[in-house]
């Protein structure tokens, strides 16, 4: 079975879906008609991309990504070029949140060194214009793997796509943010002990979702053990084989997709949430927690942390177990508010419940690698 040819919002472009676990491009992939409620002024909108979007010609049609995207994401056609928008969605919104125009910053930063993104062509923060902030950027193409084994790629083939993940991430943790003006863009320092406090809060103040024993150990535990190294360096937050374009045809990424999440913090923080992939049950995210990686010609999780090293210029990660805990605990606060916006009748997503049965799954693996460190 062939991947699935997409572009950076999840469209389907050619051959078939592999299809597993919880990042089921059935549910995400696609564009639809602009739902109601979704629309704005699509003239407006063709005024501004003629005075600010080099090279655009009209006439435009408008589409909407399918999938559960915080920001709502457009497709735009046009007859010589096809264009990508995203802009926060329309009404009262939290201070801090839904910020496009915090995305496009660091696309156009990362995008003037090389770094795989989608390019950006323009930013507006008028509300006047379609009634909200948005950005433009371009309609990268390519694969995006929904299943962590690389199933649909030959077995003597899958090591390069595995270094070509791994390779592109130390990439980023290289990069000087200051020397491309991202100085400003996250506090760096105490990520560890900022993270741990800011879901433990979260854990605590829905008491709907209840008390887990197991996430009660880890709130006293964690930020006894935090490592004493306070590294800082650009994060992309959600670092997942099913976040980033490859080109059609080579181990190569062309764009690293969803920096939603995106911050100054702890490198190793981001690297053991990506190698999280060698614990994690498909079921929940795109993971090899059911398979032996030698049997599919894989890197070992030892030989892939032994890769991140090498190309960062360590020699080990003496408190890996501690990160990976982490990364665990991260996501299963998480789960835990989705539970009890379930239990509240308020959850967005209607597999928002089926999702919430993994929570003990996630908080069962947090503690197996907190015990590991302890």
């Amino acid at each position: 079975m062939e991947p699935c040819q997409k572009d950076q919002a999840g469209l389907e472009v050619g051959a078939t879906c592999v299809t597993k676990g919880a990042s089921d491009p059935e549910l995400n992939q696609g564009v639809i008609p602009v739902r109601d409620g979704f629309g704005f002024d699509y003239a407006a909108l063709t005024r501004w991309m003629e005075a600010h979007v080099e090279g655009f010609q009209g006439p435009l049609t408008v589409y909407e990504f399918r999938g559960g995207q915080s920001n709502p994401t457009y497709k735009l056609v046009t007859p010589g070029k096809t264009y990508v928008l995203r802009r926060k969605p329309f009404g009262d919104l939290i201070a801090g949140a839904h910020a496009v125009d915090r995305e496009a910053r660091i696309l156009l930063a990362l995008g003037a060194t090389g770094f795989p993104v989608a390019r950006v062509y323009g930013v507006c923060l008028d509300e006047d214009v379609i009634g909200s902030w948005f950005y433009i950027m371009d309609m990268v193409e390519g694969r995006i793997f929904w299943d962590a084994t690389f199933a649909s790629v030959p077995a003597d083939r899958r090591p390069p796509y595995f270094s070509a993940m791994n390779d592109t991430l130390a990439r980023l943790h290289q990069i000087d943010a200051a020397a491309i003006g991202l100085a400003d863009f996250g506090r760096g320092e105490n990520y560890l002990a900022r993270q741990i406090s800011r879901w433990t809060r979260s854990y605590l103040s829905d008491s709907d979702a209840g008390r887990d024993a197991g996430m009660d150990w880890l709130i006293e535990f964690l930020p006894n053990a935090i490592p004493d190294s306070d590294e800082s360096a650009i994060v992309h937050g959600d670092y997942r084989c099913d976040n980033m374009i490859f080109h059609p045809t080579e181990p190569k990424i062309v764009a690293v997709l969803d920096w939603e999440l995106s911050t100054l913090g702890h490198p190793l923080a981001d690297f053991t949430y990506h190698a999280m992939m060698y614990r994690m049950p498909p079921q929940i995210v795109a993971g090899l927690g059911d398979v032996d990686p030698a049997s599919l010609n894989i890197p070992t999780e030892a030989e892939y942390v032994e890769q991140y090293c090498a190309a960062t210029g360590r020699r080990s990660i003496p408190n890996y177990e501690f990160f990976i805990a982490f990364n665990f605990f991260r996501m299963a606060a998480i789960f835990h508010g989705i539970k009890g916006r379930v239990v509240r009748g308020s959850a967005a997503s209607a597999h928002s419940a089926q999702r919430v049965q993994h929570y003990p799954v996630l908080v069962k693996l947090a503690v197996d690698a907190a015990k590991a460190c302890a």
